[in-house]
């Protein structure tokens, strides 16, 4: 999963991203307005961590470009700024969720598991595909009752491409999903060949049918007939 924090006291976005990267979530960084706009208008989130107050604007106007541009992110804004009329604008606006400074980073951690069960999983815990079973917040994956043994990357790619299912997904999209870095940036994807193949193996020894199929020059698709 991967969660923007957008905060210009570098102390307390740090503080988040070491936290939330030990509860195995991929995090960007923005500390001020224009850093903002170009994560949201370059790279989908599955939660944006939002400030109200940015030195060069205010953090409201990334959330109307979000919704203007029909994008669904899950956000959530972080504020010292404890105002009804700010909570309100920001509710109104299409924000899920407001958490007043200062706050505990575990409770944090708690609403962005909430957040993104709702947007993507309808509020539950867990993900049932035939035999598949995703444990969403122990982050398991259990075929016919038995654990599969998978990496983080691993876990990431399969519930992006599972919760996708019968959807191509590009290898642009899942370089950009599982690794927190712009597709740009690589030479080839390889990398994923390796993920789904390692993923395959793993999968097949538990029992798990071939649900990945390879899209030729385009990515692959979790296909459930």
């Amino acid at each position: 999963m991967r969660i923007l924090i957008v905060e210009d006291e570098k102390e307390l976005s740090g503080s988040m991203v070491k936290y939330l990267q030990q509860e195995n979530y991929l995090c960007d960084t923005a500390f001020n307005f224009g850093e903002a706009m170009n994560k949201v208008e370059t790279y989908e989130y599955d939660c944006i961590l939002l400030d109200i107050s940015l030195p060069d604007g205010n953090g409201l106007k990334v959330l109307e470009a979000l919704k203007a541009d029909r994008k669904t992110d899950g956000v959530i804004i972080i504020s010292a700024k404890d105002s009804l009329d700010d909570k309100i604008a920001g509710l109104k606006l299409g924000a899920d969720d407001y958490l007043p400074k200062p706050f505990h980073l575990s409770e944090l951690s708690a609403r962005i598991e909430a957040v993104i069960r709702r947007k993507s999983f309808q509020g539950s815990n867990a993900l049932v595909i035939n035999e598949l079973n995703f444990d969403l917040l122990a982050r398991v994956v259990m075929v016919n009752d038995q654990a599969v043994d998978l990496t983080r990357k691993e876990y990431d790619l399969l519930l992006y491409l599972a919760s996708n299912k019968n959807r191509v997904i590009s290898r642009n999209a899942i370089a950009e999903k599982i690794s927190g870095e712009s597709a740009d940036v690589y030479d080839n994807f390889d990398f994923i060949y390796a993920h789904i193949k390692n993923l395959k193996k793993k999968l097949s020894a538990a029992g798990c049918e071939d649900y990945i199929e390879s899209v030729y020059g385009i990515g692959y698709k979790f296909t459930i007939r």
